[in-house]
């Protein structure tokens, strides 16, 4: 199953560089329980004009192409991701392929 275009929700975190058109920081945790963090400009993450100023953490999503689907023993549903389309991001680990739980993606 390979479903492209999807969105995975994330918490934009801080405020990196203001060098157009700017950089945050954004985490999310899958489904382990592990956080990760990508860091990429602004438009990657968010419509909304950020800045230093700004209050965060705040809601945003990252483009993301769904590779697999499936229910675990407990009953949750999963979905490995990939961050590796459409953008090429990766977290700061080096890391493009997550499973998260399907509510964490739409």
């Amino acid at each position: 199953m390979r479903s492209e275009g999807q969105n995975l929700a994330v918490q934009i975190v801080r405020f990196v560089d203001d060098h157009q058109p700017g950089w945050v920081e954004c985490e999310f945790v899958d489904a382990e329980g592990r956080k990760h963090r990508l860091v990429d400009k602004i438009p990657i993450f968010t419509e909304h004009p950020l800045d230093r100023a700004r209050k965060y953490p705040r809601s945003g999503s990252i483009r993301c192409e769904v590779l697999a689907e499936w229910r675990d023993a407990s009953g949750r549903q999963l979905r490995r991701i990939t961050t590796a389309r459409p953008f090429d991001l990766q977290s700061t680990e080096g890391l493009s392929e997550f499973v998260v739980l399907s509510s964490q993606v739409d």
